[in-house]
C-alpha cells in the first residue's frame, strides 16, 4: 500500500487540478457506494450503510499528502455549514502509521468531523485509491454521484454538496419522501 501511495503521492497528490466525473452524476448512472466497517479514533465501528439518507463526502486522505491539507479546511466548513442539512464528511486515512499520526494531526488540524482508518481492502472496495486525496460525493440514497481524484476545486465540492442537499431524503423503504397529498372533502 504505501508504494502505491508514495505513486500518488508523486503522481496524483500534487497541487494541479485533477477532476474525474467532477459534476454530479445523474441519478440512473449512479452505482451504490461500496460499505465498510473501519474504526474511528474512539475505537468504534462505522459502516458507511449507517449514513444512508444522508449526502456524505467521503475523503481518502493522508497526514503526508500536501493536496488533503488544503483540502481538509473546506471539508470542516462543509460539515459546519451543512451538518443539520443532512449532510457528513467522513475522512478516511490512508496512513501506514495509524492512529499514532493521525490522532495528533487530526486534533492539531481541529478537525470536527469523523475520521476512521482505511487499509488496503477498503481502497479495493473503491476500485483501488490509486491517489489521494480522493474523494467521493455519495448521495442519500447511498450511490456515487461524484468521483474527484487530486486536489479539486473547492466550488466543485461546494456546488456538489449543495445539489445533492436538494433532493429529498428518501423515505423508510426507500422512496424519495415527498410532500403529503391532503384530499378535501366537498
Amino acid at each position: 500500500m504505501a508504494a502505491a501511495l508514495l505513486v500518488g503521492f508523486f503522481g496524483g497528490c500534487s497541487t494541479s487540478v485533477h477532476v474525474d466525473d467532477a459534476s454530479v452524476k445523474p441519478d440512473k448512472e449512479r452505482k451504490s457506494a461500496p460499505d465498510f466497517a473501519l474504526k474511528d479514533a474512539d475505537g468504534k465501528l462505522v459502516h458507511l450503510s449507517d449514513y444512508r439518507g444522508k449526502v456524505v463526502l467521503l475523503d481518502f486522505w493522508a497526514t503526508w499528502c500536501g493536496p488533503c491539507k488544503i483540502e481538509i479546511p473546506w471539508f470542516k466548513e462543509l460539515e459546519r455549514k451543512n451538518k443539520s442539512r443532512g449532510f457528513a464528511v467522513i475522512g478516511v486515512s490512508m496512513d501506514d502509521d495509524g492512529w499514532d499520526v493521525v490522532k495528533p494531526f487530526v486534533r492539531e488540524l481541529g478537525v470536527n468531523y469523523r475520521v476512521v482508518m482505511g487499509n488496503d481492502s477498503t481502497a479495493q472496495l473503491f476500485g483501488s485509491i490509486d491517489a489521494l486525496p480522493t474523494t467521493f460525493l455519495i448521495d442519500r440514497e447511498g450511490k456515487v454521484a461524484a468521483t474527484h481524484v487530486g486536489l479539486t476545486d473547492k466550488k466543485d465540492f461546494d456546488d456538489g454538496v449543495e445539489q445533492l442537499l436538494q433532493t429529498p431524503a428518501p423515505a423508510a423503504g426507500g422512496h424519495i419522501s415527498l410532500p403529503p397529498v391532503v384530499a378535501r372533502a366537498n
